[in-house]
């Protein structure tokens, strides 16, 4: 009775809450300034989390853009649901150019449109990233603060962990909950199919797992009850109710507008109407890899030739921008039949990395699982009807780049996104490895019980393999790198996220990335923007 009573009353407060965002939201944009301190560019996983460590100040007054529309729609909340998303209104969808590594084929490439960003349309895996890729960050950036042992610390900071007591790992009472998948028969399959190929199983993805050479766990999530945590909900939110934070939905950031080498505010398209506004501090983009580097290059800032030839004015000569365009390579394909027509499956899942040989220096294949027959749709067979599981084989450090271009000067004229993914061979050899690993675990006694019959892709010659890759290869949804932080000719951004040659503007996505995490890129964007908001706090002495 009095857990009844206590779900009624949380219920109440919940929907007194939210009455006070939706008055406070209307009487800000009701009378919405042209100025602020703070313009945030990108309601997602880095974004959310800069507005609101920016507005716990309530003497900063911060304004945080997103193009999409609510979040507030059943087929967000229920995490079950996600893949409804892809090619909805809520994703760009963006369309790449075929990719002859891909046997001529054009993916569409998908990332959140909608409050909460990808965290809004994503499976929700919380994965930190190794150990080794904190400190390449460092080594790039030539700053200790992105080093594995401090991100340690602010993981440890933000984290509410549901799992087993881990103190020098995991941290407690943060505003980011994260649960461990449950652990369903597959995922135990896995596991114990890892054991037998010589990788350990662990009991936590994120603990010591990740700072050795690989292993195999159920996943971390950020869902509770069925429904998402989005990154938005956890950061931007809870503040939507004071007069210090302003979120504007359906706003289209066009450019940065510059006062000589200084980022003064942005233009937005917004109701239909081109609106201008004014940022006394700073302007943060955190629109991805994909729409930052858009409109660095509308705004001017990019590869001179490049812009030129689009009759932009050259601002500031970065060849980075939109270069270097890393993706983790998917594969949808290995499928087994199960024994059972209606198996009693709990939804659970598991991942597992390792090495695709002895000389590589960190876990570069990844392993997911999944409860039904997850197929690329350009497979040359018919997808099987009856029950069946799939093991998902992945390249996470793939050495392919890619490269974004403007295909014209207009904020509506689309991006043009060249892949290149397979395009070095060493990423080829790596994911056929990685398609023999997930045969040799599907097909092992761990799996005994579950295997009715191997459907895809069976035994197959070393081209028809390669082959079967090319045309397996689906998107991970992990698009990063593309204005990289570092000291060289190609970097965009400084250690502190700043852009380099234009005062006032600094990136906090996962485009800073120097190269991509291992795993999925939701949990190190969230570090990313941690990090952005508490080097513009100390710039500003706020």
């Amino acid at each position: 009775m009095q857990t009844k009573k206590s779900e009624s009353l949380n219920g109440d407060l919940n929907t007194e809450f939210a009455a006070r965002v939706e008055a406070s939201q209307r009487e800000l944009a009701g009378a919405l300034r042209q100025s602020h301190d703070f313009i945030v560019c990108g309601a997602g996983s880095s974004g959310s989390v800069v507005a609101r460590r920016l507005a716990e100040n309530p003497a900063v007054n911060v304004l945080l853009l997103e193009a999409g529309g609510t979040d507030e729609l059943p087929e967000i909340h229920d995490a079950a649901r996600w893949r409804e998303n892809l090619g909805s209104a809520h994703d760009w969808a963006f369309k790449t150019r075929p990719n002859p590594h891909l046997n001529g084929r054009s993916l569409m490439w998908s990332m959140g449109k909608v409050l909460g960003g990808g965290s809004s349309i994503n499976a929700m895996i919380w994965s930190r990233g190794h150990k080794n890729d904190w400190d390449h960050f460092a080594a790039e950036s030539g700053d200790d603060g992105w080093s594995y042992s401090n991100v340690l610390d602010i993981y440890r900071r933000i984290e509410d962990w549901q799992g087993a007591s881990d103190p020098k790992r995991r941290g407690t009472g943060g505003l980011v909950v994260v649960e461990q998948s449950p652990v369903s028969p597959i995922v135990r399959a896995l596991c114990e199919g890892a054991q037998s190929v010589g990788i350990p199983q662990f009991a936590d993805q994120n603990g010591v797992m990740m700072e050795t050479e690989g292993g195999a766990a159920p996943v971390n999530v950020r869902i509770r009850g069925g429904r998402r945590l989005s990154v938005f909900r956890s950061y931007a939110y809870p503040y939507m109710d004071r007069p210090n934070l302003t979120v504007l939905t359906h706003a289209l950031v066009t450019r940065v507008k510059l006062k000589g080498a200084r980022a003064s505010g942005v233009e937005v398209i917004h109701e239909g109407a081109l609106r201008s506004f004014d940022a006394g501090y700073e302007v943060i983009l955190s629109l991805g890899a994909i729409q930052t580097p858009k409109i660095l290059m509308q705004s001017g800032i990019g590869d001179a030739q490049d812009l030129r030839q689009f009759g932009i004015d050259v601002v500031q000569h970065l060849p980075g921008v939109g270069r270097n365009l890393q993706e983790h390579l998917f594969l949808g394909g290995c499928v087994w039949e199960h024994p059972h027509e209606s198996p009693n499956e709990v939804r659970g899942m598991g991942t597992l990395f390792g090495k695709s040989s002895s000389n590589v220096d960190t876990p570069d294949l990844q392993c997911m699982t999944a409860n039904v027959a997850f197929l690329s749709p350009d497979i040359n067979s018919p997808a099987p009807t009856g029950p069946c599981w799939s093991l998902l084989p992945g390249v996470v450090r793939p050495l392919s780049r890619g490269q974004l271009r403007l295909s014209g000067p207009n904020p509506i004229d689309p991006i043009d996104i060249e892949t290149n993914l397979l395009s070095d061979p060493a990423d080829l050899t790596a994911a056929t490895r990685c398609v023999e690993l997930c045969r040799d675990i599907g097909n092992s006694d761990a799996f005994r019980a579950l295997r009715k019959r191997e459907v895809l892709p069976g035994r197959l010659g070393k081209s028809e393999l390669e082959n079967f890759v090319r045309n397996a290869v689906i998107p991970y949804w992990h698009f990063t790198c593309t204005a990289k932080m570092g000291r060289d000719d190609m970097s965009v951004v400084d250690s502190s996220l700043k852009v380099y040659g234009v005062d006032g503007l600094r990136i906090a996505d996962g485009s800073v990335m120097p190269r991509v995490t291992t795993g999925n890129t939701m949990a190190p964007c969230v570090i990313i923007g941690e990090r952005a908001a508490g080097m513009i706090r100390d710039s500003h002495s706020l």
